[in-house]
């Protein structure tokens, strides 16, 4: 449902991101590792459609459509939603306000959205005006419920979380991206009934947000280039043992 074919982006003249491949196929979950200035946040900024990532070269296609220079309303139309590590306060904006907007018109009980994530008490006050590392992300989980994206981009969700709120924010995000149905490859009677359509493209450095849900592919961005394609634990268990510095060994091998 998401696929990137040899994506080159610049910011400003600066190339930023090279021969980016990727695919996500419905009911998949991806997380991305790498270190600080790799890229990883641009990635996303990309795929969501933000202008000042300016494709040079590759495409980009969600649901067999070409999206590489789609407006970011016509991409969050067609079905993706982005979780931002640090998005704005936004003063004159009730949280309640910004839910009904991101339900695009459709008929949403944002009281009760809030009630998933402990957020009934904020929804009348400013867009993340005050508020706490912890809040702002469930701020953030709350708008991608009311917007229901098939495609959800998570830009490193524990930052900022206390040990209090992490439990609640990767469960909430387990529910999000429906962990809690059959995958694809399961054909029981049962899994053609309630087949997982989701998908997720997560950032993290910690690695916290997998003690919360199950990931399908882990990868790293290095340098503006993705490597080494394998289970996300045990991507977390070298790079803790290794340092990144075996990933770069494995992109000079390879190039």
């Amino acid at each position: 449902m998401l696929l990137i074919e040899d994506l080159k982006v610049a910011l400003g003249e600066k190339v930023i991101l090279q021969h980016i491949d990727l695919e996500i196929h419905p009911g998949e979950t991806h997380v991305l590792f790498g270190p600080n200035g790799s890229g990883k946040t641009s990635l996303l900024m990309t795929i969501m459609g933000y202008p000042q990532f300016r494709v040079v070269e590759g495409k980009i296609e969600f649901k067999g459509e070409e999206i590489t220079h789609m407006p970011i309303h016509e991409r969050a139309r067609l079905g993706i939603g982005m979780s931002y590590q640090r998005p704005p306060t936004i003063h004159g904006l009730k949280t309640r306000q910004l839910v009904q907007l991101c339900a695009a018109g459709e008929e949403v009980d944002e009281g009760n959205l809030a009630r998933k994530v402990n957020f009934e008490t904020f929804l009348d006050r400013d867009v993340n005006a005050g508020f706490s590392g912890g809040e702002i992300k469930r701020s953030e989980l709350l708008q991608l419920m009311a917007q229901d994206p098939d495609l959800m981009l998570f830009d490193e969700p524990e930052s900022g979380v206390d040990m209090e709120n992490i439990q609640l924010v990767g469960g909430t995000i387990a529910a999000l991206l429906q962990k809690d149905v059959q995958a694809n490859g399961d054909k029981t009677k049962m899994a053609k009934k309630l087949e997982r359509t989701k998908m997720g493209l997560i950032i993290t450095h910690t690695g916290y947000i997998l003690d919360y849900l199950t990931a399908d592919k882990g990868q790293v961005l290095y340098d503006g280039r993705l490597s080494c394609i394998s289970n996300p634990r045990e991507i977390l268990r070298c790079v803790g043992e290794s340092g990144y510095k075996e990933c770069v060994r494995c992109i000079t091998e390879t190039s």
